[in-house]
């Protein structure tokens, strides 16, 4: 098999990467424990597909209305820094998940309080979302992406995996609800270690010099009074009325949109300049495949507890499958882009997506969930490479934040469409036929993303 030869990295890429390492291998964690089993824990509690989609849903609808004025707050602010601060704020709602059991008495409050806790961490988390996709394109050079991002998915695999497993076993045998409290301290405490490593990230030079090249030829990016403040060295103090009035200033700014960048087409509230091109179709294209990956998402684990009469301990296992095998298959992402380019692997990720919902639907046991989780791992990992790789090709490294929010509102509009959808329809035909509907759409999402990808 032919190798993909890297030049050999800088002391401050090498920094970079080990940050992004760790970050992701401790946010596994919270993949494979609170991420995992919280739609569980909401069906253990006879939450509805509808209040399931809500997870989902809601937030997504947050996203929605923060994603423009978020996306053009960025182009004015530090990526580094927001970064750091956004996944603080929005990785603290881990914390309360742990005292769901006492903050209410009855499962039905518990389930309120799970949609409540979603929707708020929402609001960071959507700045959050824009800002460290930009941020792993400014601190990765184009060449080593494909390879960190391979690196990362199989780390995440191999955390989730363990994590998992480990929270298939506390949940098997601690009783109820103790049981989901543990898990959701684990998923707690890798939400705030991962945050700590992002806060460690520093810009790369050449980013930094490119940056400014793109200001200088287009002023409107950066801030009118003054350069962007330096994202190596610490903030001066400030009193805190110089705090809030420094706020109350950048709240007004979002609300009085650029007319100078509107008129140049590069500005306020809509860059109607960037979908007219040839980002416009590709940004559809990922909007049906957002829509039609979230579909049968609420409806999974309906269909493990009431179709495959599944227990927590199977679930976990297969989950550790899934990311078991998407550790193996991660590894060969780097060598794999470099042999057939992000479009393909992403096109044929696509359409061999649809393999989950359709042995799912097949199946009557616990076998056929453990065999679509060993072909999905597979596929995902080549996927979602090929996604975030092929997204960051398109975008243009002077104007990324602008890019990754409509990517972000394709997103959510994506999830919100999805989420709402697949339980309607789960309602009306039942979960068995729903996921045979997954499968048709999700090939089709495949198509788009041929298509206009």
């Amino acid at each position: 098999m032919p190798t993909h030869i890297l030049p050999a990295p800088s002391s401050e890429l090498r920094w970079n990467l080990r940050q992004l390492y760790a970050d992701v291998f401790w946010y596994g964690m919270v993949a494979g424990s609170t991420l995992s089993f919280l739609s569980v824990y909401a069906a253990r509690l006879d939450a509805t597909g509808f209040q399931i989609g809500l997870l989902s849903a809601g937030p997504a609808l947050v996203s929605l209305l923060l994603t423009l004025p978020a996306g053009q707050w960025l182009e004015r602010h530090a990526l580094l820094r927001t970064t750091f601060i956004a996944s603080i704020v929005q990785r603290l709602g881990f914390v309360v998940l742990i005292a769901l059991p006492w903050m209410f008495a009855s499962a039905g409050g518990q389930v309120q309080g799970i949609v409540w806790i979603t929707l708020l961490m929402s609001a960071p988390g959507t700045l959050l979302s824009i800002a460290f996709n930009s941020t792993l394109a400014e601190v990765l050079p184009e060449e080593w992406r494909a390879h960190a991002v391979g690196r990362r998915n199989a780390l995440v695999a191999v955390s989730v995996t363990a994590t998992t497993l480990a929270c298939g076993q506390i949940l098997d045998k601690v009783i109820f609800p103790l049981n989901y409290q543990i898990v959701f301290a684990i998923g707690a405490a890798g939400a705030l270690m991962s945050s700590y490593h992002l806060g460690r990230l520093k810009a790369r030079a050449a980013a930094s010099q490119e940056a400014a090249a793109a200001a200088a030829g287009n002023a409107i990016i950066s801030p009118a009074a003054g350069a962007q403040p330096d994202e190596t060295q610490p903030p001066a103090r400030q009193g805190w009325l110089s705090r809030l009035n420094r706020l109350w200033r950048g709240f007004l700014a979002l609300l009085r949109p650029n007319r100078a960048a509107a008129a140049q087409g590069k500005g306020g509230w809509l860059r109607l300049d960037v979908l007219r091109g040839p980002f416009g179709p590709f940004m559809l294209a990922y909007f049906g495949f957002y829509t039609f990956q979230y579909f049968p998402q609420p409806i999974f684990p309906l269909f493990y507890v009431n179709e495959l009469k599944l227990s927590d301990g199977m679930i976990s296992l297969g989950t550790a499958i899934f990311h078991g095998v998407m550790v193996i298959c991660s590894l060969y992402l780097s060598q794999a882009s470099a042999r057939w380019g992000h479009r393909k692997l992403m096109v044929a990720g696509a359409l061999l997506f649809a393999q989950y919902p359709l042995m799912l639907w097949m199946g009557r046991s616990a076998i056929w969930y453990y065999a679509a989780c060993l072909i999905g791992g597979g596929v995902y990992a080549f996927l979602s490479g090929g996604l975030i790789n092929r997204l960051m090709q398109r975008v243009p490294a002077n104007d990324r934040p602008a890019y990754m929010a409509l990517h972000n509102l394709a997103l959510n509009l994506g999830i919100l469409a999805g989420s709402m959808l697949g339980p309607a329809v789960g309602e009306w035909i039942g979960l068995r036929e729903t996921m045979l509907v997954a499968v048709v759409v999700r090939l089709a999402a495949g198509w788009m993303l041929y298509r206009w990808g």
